[in-house]
């Protein structure tokens, strides 16, 4: 059974810097793609950003320039630095994997960006 494990969420003052790390393992069938999404209560769950098997990134403009996906494909775990936090980058993040048969999302972290 796929398990992703997220963790590095907290509190931190506006133009802080926190990195989120998720963890995936049960894995049988081929990773397509890892990222990190962000909900807000009253608001629809939205991509921060993902990463593919062959190391292309996309990013929510409003991250762009600040935030940076990475993975470790040979411990199947995916990162976000975020730097440079603002109030409105407050919410839970969840990580998504995809493989060739669905996708598995994680618990998510809480992110608090005090201002």
């Amino acid at each position: 059974q796929v398990q992703l494990v997220e963790s590095g969420g907290g509190l931190v003052q506006a133009g802080g810097s926190l990195r989120l790390s998720c963890a995936a393992s049960g894995i049988v069938f081929r990773i397509v793609n890892m990222g990190w999404y962000r909900q807000v209560p009253g608001k629809q769950r939205e991509l921060v950003a993902d990463i593919t098997r062959a190391g292309s990134t996309n990013y929510a403009d409003s991250v762009k320039g600040r935030f940076t996906i990475s993975r470790d494909a040979a411990k199947n775990t995916v990162y976000l630095q975020m730097n440079s936090l603002k109030p409105e980058d407050t919410g839970i993040y969840n990580c998504k994997l995809d493989t060739s048969r669905g996708s598995n999302w994680g618990q998510g972290t809480q992110v608090t960006v005090s201002s």
